[in-house]
């Protein structure tokens, strides 16, 4: 990313951040400004005024709010209509101009006071913490080590030139597509490739950009630059996502858009039929949708309150108006639908040797490699609960794996690759292999093969059989950037029958792309290469914390690696839909009646100012019911 995309990150954010102090100052002048009017009007001496001719002090006061207040509130809806934004707000912007022209400065004062005050509701609602691009940038590393004449010299990212020789620390990220050319490591991949499993390099291995190094040290050979690295392309790929992500009407859109020119008709209409604009006025302020401007946001807070007690945070407010309408569920697989942990599913013996000594003897040997297989094999061994052999004359001898000796016998545990170079012969015993594997050869002869498969949570299957029968979900994909095989391995234990492996991040993309044009699609993941979905989708939810970017891209997060969580989020949305539902289709009909009241002339404007601030104590009083749990919170 950038310094111009850095910039304009941080131009955003300030003017966001100038215009929610704005509305939250005039929502504090309004009600300084009304307290001390009345006051004044009723508790005290009212002078006249001085500014206003045959006017008080305290209506000097509510024109000062108006005009204070009013203005800016009135510029705001004045730019959104020349984008042809038409919302529900705009009745009030009506109202305020309205009472300035019939000298009902308090009637205007108090739609001031409404108007901010849920403005800066809503804009504390869905107010986000910070930017993914920005958790991007703060992922990569601004240098790298250039290895010249056996020194290492720091330089930016954007002068490592193709074929220069990179040395990548170990716990450093690798900055640069290349091919290793000395040490031996791990790193992990995971964000983009969808394995679940720290990757083995050596001499002549690949490595991506973005991948975490292991303990060791290790020196690439760069075979591109950092502006056409693997990592730059995901950098490209979100960055067009949030760009294009279609926007979702919310619940109060919907209902403003056709609320809104209903009260403009009534009011124009009193107006003709009476011939007096305070008429006009008085229908304007009692259908002034605060339902939609306070309740809405209110609920939104409190269902969010609501959400954080549970271990659920909610980065997009809007997410949860949109959870329960989803019909398109799509599951990563990695660490969303398995645990992301290699586990030990099969031994395969070539041997006379039983398969508790075959386990007993390789477990010995690896309780000494860091290999990302090791923690499988003794986990396996400890389950079984054997006792650890005595291993001696232990190496890692680069093309032939880890080698030692038990009980006189030379154990070798290494690759099918590995195996090509040692022992060719044996190639044409082995089967083909469904998942990641390693061979174990005892005084040379093959021994035994072991497979590993990526574990699948044990409450898997319930949650995706659930999903359809409880929350109307009418497809439910599998997609993950792991193998074709071991992808429809996990499908076909859970169920799944719309699978899709071997998915890279932009594919994932324009899959969720796809899938949005017939449905609104639900994506829970967790790496970094599902950012652009999840960003795309009309609901993405990140699970655990694994990466930062991954967070910034969901619209909400589950701390707890829990599908459990899951099923608690689609309740508390159908709980707030449902309140939200209440609050504002019940406010507008109050307001209804009371604009009835209006349209004949029974309820002036600052009487219908005052029975609208009435109006809004109900709803949101029932609007706060959404921080409080709801009588079932998962139902599987």
């Amino acid at each position: 990313m950038n310094n111009f995309d850095q910039q304009t990150i941080r131009f955003s954010k300030a003017v966001q951040n100038k215009i929610s102090q704005l509305n939250l100052l005039i929502a504090i002048i309004a009600m300084v400004g009304i307290f001390s009017g009345l006051m004044i009007r009723w508790g005290f001496e009212n002078p006249t005024s001085i500014l206003l001719k045959n006017r008080s002090f305290a209506d000097e006061l509510f024109l000062g709010v108006l005009l204070i207040g009013g203005i800016p509130l009135i510029l705001s809806l004045f730019l959104n209509c020349l984008h042809l934004e038409f919302g529900s707000d705009l009745l009030a912007g009506m109202s305020m101009i309205t009472s300035f022209f019939v000298d009902e400065y308090l009637a205007g004062a108090f739609v001031v006071l409404m108007l901010s005050g849920g403005a800066s509701l809503e804009e504390y609602a869905m107010r986000r913490a910070s930017s993914i691009l920005s958790a991007l940038a703060a992922r990569m590393p601004s240098i790298g080590h250039k290895k010249v004449d056996g020194k290492l010299i720091d330089i930016p990212l954007e002068k490592i030139e193709i074929g220069d020789e990179i040395v990548v620390l170990p716990h450093e990220t690798c900055p640069i597509d290349g091919i290793v050319i000395d040490g031996y490591s791990q790193m992990d991949e995971s964000y983009l490739s969808g394995e679940p499993y720290q990757i083995a390099k050596a001499p002549g291995t690949r490595v991506i950009s973005g991948a975490m190094n292991g303990d060791a040290v290790l020196t690439i050979q760069a075979e591109r630059q950092a502006k056409d690295s693997r990592y730059a392309k995901i950098v490209a790929v979100i960055k067009e996502s949030e760009q294009k992500k279609p926007r979702m009407r919310r619940i109060g859109d919907r209902l403003g858009a056709w609320y809104t020119p209903f009260a403009l008709i009534i009011a124009l209409l009193s107006w003709w039929l009476s011939a007096d604009s305070h008429r006009f006025l008085a229908v304007l302020v009692v259908a002034t949708p605060c339902p939609l401007l306070i309740a809405i946001p209110v609920a939104l807070i409190g269902a969010i309150s609501l959400a954080g007690k549970r271990g659920i945070i909610i980065r997009d407010a809007g997410i949860l108006e949109r959870v329960d309408r989803c019909k398109i569920a799509v599951f990563d697989k990695t660490g969303t639908l398995t645990y992301g942990e290699p586990n030990l599913t099969e031994i395969q013996r070539f041997s006379d040797l039983s398969e508790i000594d075959i386990l007993q003897l390789i477990a010995s040997l690896e309780r000494y490699s860091k290999h990302p297989l090791a923690a499988a094999i003794r986990s396996a061994a400890e389950k079984r609960h054997l006792r650890l052999l005595e291993a001696t004359d232990i190496k890692e001898e680069p093309g032939k794996g880890l080698i030692g000796k038990i009980h006189g016998k030379e154990i070798t545990v290494t690759s099918r690759k590995k195996l090509e170079k040692i022992a060719p012969e044996v190639q044409e015993k082995l089967p083909s292999s469904n998942g990641l594997e390693c061979l174990m050869l005892v005084d040379g002869k093959l021994a035994a093969r072991f497979e590993f498969h990526d574990r699948p949570r044990l409450d898997g299957k319930s949650f995706l059989d659930h999903l359809p029968k409880q929350h109307s979900f009418a497809r439910v994909l599998l997609v993950s950037g792991d193998r074709q095989e071991e992808v429809e391995r996990l499908a076909k234990e859970f169920g799944i029958s719309e699978v899709y492996g071997e998915q890279s991040p932009e594919k994932k993309l324009e899959l969720v792309k796809q899938l949005m044009k017939t449905d609104k699609v639900f994506f829970l993941g967790d790496g970094i290469n599902d950012a652009p979905a999840l960003i795309q989708a009309t609901v993405g939810v990140a699970l655990g914390q694994h990466h930062d970017v991954t967070s910034e891209a969901a619209g909400a997060v589950i701390l707890e690696s829990n599908l459990k969580k899951v099923d608690e989020l689609i309740h508390i949305s159908q709980h707030l839909r449902k309140i939200v539902l209440q609050s504002a289709v019940g406010g507008i009909l109050l307001s209804i009646v009371a604009m009835a009241f209006a349209f004949f002339g029974y309820l002036p404007p600052v009487a219908g100012a005052i029975l609208q601030e009435a109006i809004d104590i109900i709803v949101v009083l029932n609007a706060l019911r959404a921080a409080f749990s709801p009588s079932i919170i998962t139902d599987y």
